[in-house]
C-alpha cells in the first residue's frame, strides 16, 4: 500500500450529529484516492465516519509503517492532531491536507505532520507518491533541517474536471450512510459536486481548498454519475454539495435537458445565492426535483450585508424564497449574529427579515473568524487566543474581545424563534416569550463575550 487515507471525523464522538442523523460520504478523500489510484498508486481509505479512533490506531499497528494522509476541517482539528501523534508514535510518515491545515501549517508541523498539502491535493499527493522530494513539489508546506517552515508556493488548480475520475466510493462503505439516514428520515441520501470553487468574496467565507474560482462539470458528466449512482445505490434523495449550484442559469438548464433525456430524476437539495436565482432557474429547479433550496441570507440588514461584502441585497432574498414557494419547493435560510459593526437594530432588521421570508427551516449561528479571511484580518487584534488552546480549540471558539456574549445571542434566537412562529400561529404564550426574550436581550447587552 502506497497510502493511506483518513479524516478524523467519527460520528460517535459527535452527539449533535447523532441527534442530526445527516451523514454523507467524505468525498473530498474519495476524490483523491480516484485519482490516485488512476495513476497506478495503491491508495486504500480508512472512513472513520462510522468506525472508532481504537480501529484505526489498530489498523495503523498492522504491518510496517508506510504514508498516512488525513484530511483535516476546522471542525475535526483536536481529532486529526491525535491520528497525527497516534501515527508518528507508530512510525508512520504523515501528510495532513484538506480546507483547515494550510491555514495553521506551522502549528500542524509542530504537532508532528510531516507535510501540509496546500489546495487541491490530487496532483501533490501523485508526485509525492512517484517520489518527488518536497522541494520540487508545489502546495507543500514542510520544516527543514533547521526547523525553519518552508513553503514551495501554491499549484495551479486542476482545470478539466471533466477528466477526473468520479468519487471512489467503492473504497468505502456507502450503505451505512444510508441506512442511518433510511433509519432517522425514511429514505437514503447521497452527495456529489458539480464544480470545485466559489468566484464571490464574502469576507467570513475560506477559499482555501478551491480559491475563487469557478470549475464546473459537464452536465453529462454530472448525469453520468448520477445515473451511476442510482444504478449502485438507489439513494432516495441527493444533496448537490456545490457552494453556489445555480450560478450558471445555462448550465443548469442543459442539465435539466440532460436528465430529461435519460428520464432520470432524483429529488434533491441545494444551496444558492438570491442573486443567482430568477423564474426560469427556478422552474428548472423544480424540473429536476428540487425539493428544498438552501439560501445564504446571514442577515436582515443591508448595512451588515454590505459590510460582509455579501454582494445581495435583501429584497433578493425574500424574492427568491418567493420563487421556490410559488413551485412548491421548500426553503432554507442560514443566518448569522455578531458580525463585526452588528448592533441591536440590525438584529430586528434580521427577526423582521425572517418573519417577512417564513421560509420552511432555518439556522442561526454567531459570526467566527477563519484564519485566511479578510473577516480574520480585520478582527485579528481582538481575538483571544493562545498557542496551547489551539489544538483543542476550532475558530469557531476564539472569543473576540468586546463582543457581546453567548447569553446575548441566545435572547437573539430566542426572539427569532417565537416571532417566526407567531407569525404562523399568534399565541398569549408566544407573546410572553417574545417579551422575556426581549428583556433578556435588554438585561444582557452591555455583557461582553471576554
Amino acid at each position: 500500500m502506497d497510502l493511506l487515507l483518513t479524516h478524523g471525523y467519527f460520528l460517535a464522538e459527535d452527539e449533535k450529529e447523532q441527534e442530526i442523523m445527516r451523514p454523507y460520504p467524505p468525498l473530498g478523500l474519495l476524490y483523491l484516492s480516484s485519482h490516485l489510484r488512476a495513476k497506478g498508486h495503491d491508495v486504500e481509505v480508512y472512513d472513520s465516519t462510522f468506525g472508532t479512533r481504537a480501529e484505526l490506531e489498530r489498523l495503523l499497528d498492522e504491518g510496517e509503517p508506510g504514508v498516512l494522509g488525513v484530511y483535516g476541517l476546522l471542525l475535526t482539528r483536536g481529532s486529526v492532531v491525535r491520528i497525527v501523534e497516534a501515527a508518528k508514535a507508530r512510525g508512520w510518515r504523515v501528510i495532513v491536507g484538506g480546507p483547515e491545515p494550510a491555514n495553521y501549517a506551522a502549528e500542524y508541523l509542530a504537532a508532528g505532520a510531516d507535510l501540509v498539502v496546500e489546495g487541491e491535493g490530487e496532483q501533490t499527493l501523485d508526485e509525492l507518491l512517484a517520489g518527488a522530494e518536497p522541494a520540487d513539489v508545489a502546495g507543500l508546506h514542510y520544516l527543514d533541517e533547521a526547523g525553519a517552515v518552508r513553503s514551495t508556493g501554491p499549484r495551479a488548480q486542476i482545470a478539466d474536471l471533466d477528466a477526473q475520475p468520479a468519487p471512489d466510493r467503492e473504497r468505502i462503505d456507502v450503505g451505512k450512510y444510508l441506512a442511518a439516514w433510511r433509519e432517522a428520515h425514511g429514505y437514503g441520501s447521497l452527495n456529489l459536486i458539480c464544480a470545485r470553487g466559489c468566484p464571490y468574496h464574502c469576507r467570513w467565507c475560506s477559499h482555501s481548498t478551491f480559491g475563487k474560482t469557478h470549475r464546473r462539470r459537464s452536465p453529462e458528466n454530472v448525469a453520468d454519475e448520477l445515473e451511476g449512482l442510482v444504478k449502485r445505490y438507489a439513494p432516495e434523495k441527493a444533496w448537490m454539495a456545490d457552494d453556489v449550484f445555480t450560478i450558471h442559469p445555462g448550465w443548469l438548464l442543459k442539465y435539466r435537458d440532460e436528465l430529461a433525456r435519460r428520464s432520470l430524476r432524483v429529488p434533491f437539495e441545494c444551496i444558492t445565492r438570491a442573486d443567482r436565482l430568477d423564474a426560469r432557474s427556478a422552474d428548472a429547479l423544480a424540473d429536476l426535483g428540487a425539493f428544498r433550496v438552501w439560501i445564504g441570507s446571514e442577515s436582515g440588514s443591508q448595512r451588515i450585508l454590505d459590510a460582509m461584502q455579501r454582494g445581495v441585497k435583501v429584497e433578493q432574498v425574500r424574492r427568491a424564497v418567493e420563487l421556490c414557494r410559488e413551485r412548491g419547493i421548500e426553503t432554507g435560510m442560514f443566518l448569522m449574529w455578531g458580525y463585526e459593526g452588528e448592533q441591536a437594530e440590525d438584529i430586528e432588521a434580521t427577526v423582521e427579515h425572517v418573519k417577512a421570508c417564513l421560509p420552511d427551516v432555518f439556522f442561526t449561528t454567531v459570526s467566527y473568524p477563519i484564519k485566511g479571511t479578510p473577516y480574520f484580518e480585520q478582527i485579528e487584534d481582538k481575538l483571544v487566543r493562545n498557542s496551547e488552546m489551539w489544538r483543542d480549540r476550532t475558530d469557531r471558539q476564539w472569543r473576540v474581545r468586546g463582543r457581546r456574549s453567548r447569553r446575548y445571542y441566545s435572547f437573539a434566537d430566542r426572539l427569532l424563534q417565537a416571532e417566526v412562529a407567531r407569525v404562523k400561529a399568534p399565541s398569549a404564550e408566544l407573546d410572553a416569550e417574545i417579551a422575556a426574550a426581549r428583556q433578556g436581550l435588554r438585561e444582557s447587552a452591555h455583557e461582553a463575550e471576554a
